[in-house]
């Protein structure tokens, strides 16, 4: 996708989620994350949106810490998402493509990183907000959901925080039955996942060709060169027969699967279940 196009679909999800919001309510639980309710979905999202936006708008190359959630509710939190969120696209949308700041994962650039990642951090919480309607969540596109698979599997995976572990080498293998991207997915006890997309040319993690190092006692973030290539892993991705569990369905179900939005059940799993729920139980994405 490209980052007009992730910038469109962070302002319409964006909108949607406000909508979905002023309806329900700010008292009315959130089924999608058990314990919210819609006042944390809103406190949540525009902590997050406006921290991001500090990122594009002012060029911060190491990591910022201190963002708090808004102590804000009814009809004045609302208004303080809302302008987040547009401050958040306005500024999107005005940076250069030359901008230069801290990425938290390899992307081709800061703008398309915070771009794509904005992207998906407003998607899965505006389902989280139509969740409190009685006509739950609305679809999401399939492109949009396997740009969000990817992103989750290659991106934050990849990372060595990543909690994802198993006692020895294991394989997921992730497929959409509606845009035909097939996701391969190397676990074991010692490295966080390393996916490659099949019919991609780049991965994400130890076979990447750039990675990004996180301190993690500061923060800060750097782009270093990677020795070894795609060609390392290419091959394995094709080879069916390969995998312990397979997890397939369309890209919008998938992709809120993984994002722990939906149960397992929502998809199609062959093979090891106990992968399922040890992705489920080890695979939560937290604000730090």
């Amino acid at each position: 996708m490209k980052i007009t196009e992730h910038i469109d679909v962070l302002e319409t999800a964006g909108r949607r989620l406000a909508e979905a919001a002023a309806a329900a309510g700010p008292d009315a639980e959130v089924p999608t994350c058990p314990g919210w309710r819609i006042r944390d979905v809103l406190r949540h999202t525009t902590m997050v949106h406006r921290w991001a936006a500090s990122y594009v708008a002012e060029g911060h190359t190491t990591y910022q810490r201190g963002a708090v959630e808004p102590a804000l509710d009814g009809d004045a939190l609302l208004a303080h998402y809302r302008e987040g969120h547009a401050g958040l696209v306005a500024t999107l949308r005005a940076a250069p493509e030359t901008l230069e700041c801290l990425m938290l994962f390899p992307a081709p650039s800061p703008l398309a990183f915070w771009a794509r990642r904005q992207a998906h951090e407003t998607t899965v919480h505006r389902v989280d907000a139509e969740s409190a309607l009685a006509t739950g969540p609305g679809p999401v596109d399939p492109t949009v959901a396997a740009d969000g698979i990817d992103e989750l599997l290659r991106g934050f995976h990849g990372r060595d925080r990543s909690r994802v572990r198993t006692a020895g080498p294991r394989t997921m293998r992730v497929r959409t039955t509606d845009t035909g991207d097939v996701w391969t997915v190397r676990l074991s006890a010692t490295e966080p996942p390393r996916a490659q997309r099949e019919g991609r040319s780049s991965v994400v993690g130890a076979d990447a060709a750039a990675e990004v190092v996180i301190d993690t006692a500061s923060g800060a973030g750097s782009v270093a060169a990677s020795a070894s290539g795609p060609e390392s892993v290419a091959a394995s991705a094709s080879s069916p027969g390969s995998a312990d569990i397979e997890m397939s369905g369309p890209a919008d179900r998938l992709y809120l699967t993984l994002w722990n939005r939906l149960p397992t059940d929502a998809v199609t799993v062959t093979g090891d279940e106990e992968l399922a729920r040890l992705w489920r139980e080890t695979s939560g994405i937290t604000w730090s």
